[in-house]
């Protein structure tokens, strides 16, 4: 949504927006870029297919806004859940 959201704002030919995601558990030793070195880690592959006339350019601007989008912001930051009865 915020990369339809922002290539409708700069008027590009943005078709349509496709993402699929793949989750799996990872040992931290086999992740060479995360903090943790320690047990298992949740990884998410996220395949981003964009339709429509648009420049090798525009595409990897639309790839570093779909990174700094709000769900992947919350995803990669540290998350303390708290669960109590209501």
């Amino acid at each position: 949504m915020t990369v339809a959201l922002y290539a409708r704002r700069k008027q590009w030919p943005l078709e349509e927006v496709t993402v699929r995601l793949q989750h799996s558990r990872i040992h931290a030793t086999d992740c060479a870029e995360c903090e943790t070195r320690e047990g298992m880690l949740d990884r998410i592959e996220t395949d981003i297919a964009l339709t429509g006339a648009l420049t090798p350019e525009q595409r990897t601007r639309l790839l570093e806004i779909a990174e700094k989008c709000p769900v992947h912001r919350t995803l990669t930051s540290e998350i303390s859940i708290k669960t109590r009865l209501a």
